[in-house]
């Protein structure tokens, strides 16, 4: 389940990570690759780890929430 922090806490559920979402808005077809792994990588090479939902018209890049401004720093140079 994802959700802000507010309405988890608001709902009473617990929860052990805190992330910040990045909404990459890239247009590209379901059917392209390379999209996911080239913004993965350049995450995972400065040891910043993601979890990733994809849609057709933007994708949503989670990351840790002490990490967030340097991925979205790394992302924008892309």
């Amino acid at each position: 389940m994802i959700l802000t922090r507010a309405d988890a806490d608001r709902a009473g559920l617990a929860y052990d990570y805190v992330a910040a979402r990045i909404t990459l808005r890239v247009g590209s077809a379901l059917t392209d690759t390379g999209l996911t792994a080239l913004f993965s990588r350049t995450l995972a090479d400065a040891g910043i780890s993601c979890n990733v939902i994809a849609r057709l018209a933007h994708d949503h890049l989670f990351v840790g929430w002490e990490q967030g401004e340097q991925a979205r720093a790394l992302l924008s140079e892309l």
